[in-house]
């Protein structure tokens, strides 16, 4: 077992020391001016990355030296529901106050309400050490949007009486937004809030599903709006756990048994109002969507990493045939090959942090009056990057996680299918991440308009200028204007469901370019990274964009002939 989880990745201290965070931080910092007020805070860019190092070794140690050594007792206890309430696993608990005592729960929160006012890059490096270890818990810490989405929409009064509490660890906290006849079809919720004669809020019906649902303060999402039916009638509120609020059971799941998923009753149950009514769905829960989707990206990076440690070391052991099967063609080449989807899966999910920590910062300067020059149209464009970016990282990510824990225990063999080696446990993990806070498919659907408008181009053009010239940078461009083709060639069809059908060749094309381009980028600062970038493009780019030529100038034979093809 590693003594750090940070200290033993240097790919992710790469990621580090050359992501440029510069101006978020000097947002986020009030232009340095923090010092003032609290001598912790950072007086340069410099020595903000230097204090975010720290935080990380310090997180990686408690990952590696606490956590991890808990996660199989964790997995086999589980998350239990008795007498009407949920206990954690005693190692969760463990976990959970080993991070508490570090101060750790208040990650992006400001200072003036006792959070570390961290850029959320850095948050989801920190979740990417605590999944490695036990991507349970992760889901118990990685709910700090909550705190988030207060501080975006609260009022100041619920913003000074929650956000302390939260950034303390005395409150915990749950988003419950899923119910039974609405998962992914959340203009389908059912459960009402209702206003007495004072103008008290109360909230009446169920939820499913609820990641940590027995916390102590909920964003429930609920029907305001009396003879609504859709989106617009939907409005958001903060819910106390209180004899109104009743856990009524918890899932039994395939993985994830530290994490309780809870259905939650409310009977009646007193709440507030957060922001303004019928803002609930349309606003406030695409926010904090935007934050679970990346969330559940450094929850995948951070399953995908350990899997892929677990089957490094079993093969560099595991001996047959008189050597090591790491030395067999047909098991090196897995193992390449998840190392090179993790190098890539994490690229893309911290250049999309960067982007809506960019955009954070941007829209904060526009509302606040900011007269700079093109302002407006740089914020404007961060946004429709954020925007796309958010669901392709946590489509990729997600989708690695599972491929590179699969190839792990393929590695494994049958070792790998019993409880003696974690990756069975890494296995079932891994498998909710392109399920959950919104399905693979689903999050093409929410990128495909930012793929087919070409959003990432200019980026494209920048980040080719640093790349060297040679094979590697030709085969990036050549994928490139493969996929504008294709896009053009759907366009000029004019067959919307020619479109949807190809929505994940599409998103996997430009997911791979994308990737392609960082890889690539990378190499300019690092040559040493090289290798990587090459049997990307040789394994991946190329596949991907074959794809959505294919689908964008096929037939529609799928389309026409599915009934045939699926009757029984």
């Amino acid at each position: 077992m590693a003594e750090n989880f940070y200290l033993d990745n240097p790919d992710l201290r790469f990621h580090l020391n050359h992501v440029d965070l510069s101006e978020a931080v000097a947002s986020r910092e009030r232009g340095y001016a923090e010092t003032a007020e609290f001598p912790e805070a950072p007086s340069s860019y410099e020595e903000a990355v230097a204090t975010y190092d720290a935080v990380l070794t310090m997180v990686g140690e408690i990952s590696a030296q606490r956590i991890a050594p808990e996660a199989a007792g964790v997995d086999r206890e589980g998350a239990r529901f008795e007498g009407g309430q949920v206990h954690y696993a005693q190692g969760t608990r463990r976990s959970l106050d080993d991070l508490g005592a570090a101060q750790l729960f208040g990650v992006t929160l400001p200072r003036r309400f006792g959070g570390l006012n961290f850029p959320s890059t850095i948050y989801q490096m920190m979740s990417e050490l605590v999944s490695r270890a036990d991507a349970s818990l992760h889901n118990l810490v990685g709910l700090q949007e909550i705190g988030e989405t207060i501080l975006k929409f609260g009022s100041e009064e619920q913003k000074q009486r929650y956000l302390p509490r939260l950034a303390s660890g005395q409150a915990d906290g749950a988003m419950a937004l899923t119910e039974a006849g609405a998962g992914s079809d959340l203009q389908a919720v059912r459960t009402v809030a209702w206003q007495d004669g004072s103008g008290q809020w109360f909230l009446r019906g169920t939820k499913q599903f609820i990641t940590n649902g027995c916390a102590q303060v909920s964003l429930v999402l609920a029907r305001s709006e009396e003879g609504s039916t859709d989106g617009r009638g939907l409005s958001m509120f903060i819910c106390e756990k209180g004899p109104r609020v009743r856990v009524r059971r918890i899932e039994e799941k395939l993985g994830l048994h530290g994490s309780p998923t809870c259905e939650v009753e409310y009977d009646d149950a007193p709440a507030e109002l957060v922001g303004s009514r019928r803002r609930g769905l349309t606003r406030y829960v695409m926010s904090l969507m935007n934050g679970a989707r990346v969330a559940v990206g450094a929850q995948s990076v951070g399953i995908a990493e350990a899997a892929l440690r677990s089957a490094l070391e079993y093969a560099r052991s595991r001996r047959q045939f008189g050597r090591t099967i790491d030395q067999f063609p047909a098991v090196y080449e897995m193992l390449v090959g998840a190392r090179v989807q993790t190098a890539a899966a994490r690229a893309v999910l911290y250049e999309a942090t960067r982007w809506v920590d960019q955009r954070d910062a941007l829209a904060e300067r526009v509302e606040a009056g900011d007269a700079e020059p093109g302002l407006r149209e740089r914020a404007k464009y961060a946004d429709r990057v954020a925007a796309l970016l958010t669901p392709l990282a946590k489509a990729y990510t997600s989708e690695v996680a599972n491929q590179v824990t699969f190839a792990s225990l393929q590695v494994h063999g049958g070792s790998g299918y019993m409880r003696d080696y974690s990756v069975e446990r890494l296995c079932r993990d891994a498998r909710v991440t392109n399920i959950y806070e919104g399905t693979t498919q689903l999050q093409h659907v929410a990128a495909l308009g930012g793929v087919t408008q070409r959003v990432l181009e200019p980026l494209y053009d920048q980040w080719a200028g640093l790349a060297a010239p040679g094979p590697l940078a030709a085969a990036a461009a050549a994928g490139r204007e493969a996929l504008g083709r294709a896009v053009a060639a759907l366009a000029e069809r004019k067959d919307p469901e020619l479109l949807d059908l190809a929505a994940r060749r599409l998103c996997d094309a430009e997911v791979a370019v994308l990737a392609s381009h960082l890889l690539l980028r990378d190499v300019a600062r690092d040559p040493g990274r090289e290798a990587l970038a090459e049997r990307y493009l040789t394994d991946v780019l190329a596949p991907a964009v074959a794809a959505a030529q294919a689908v964008a100038t096929g037939d529609r034979a799928l389309i026409e002939r599915r009934e045939e093809l699926l009757s029984l």
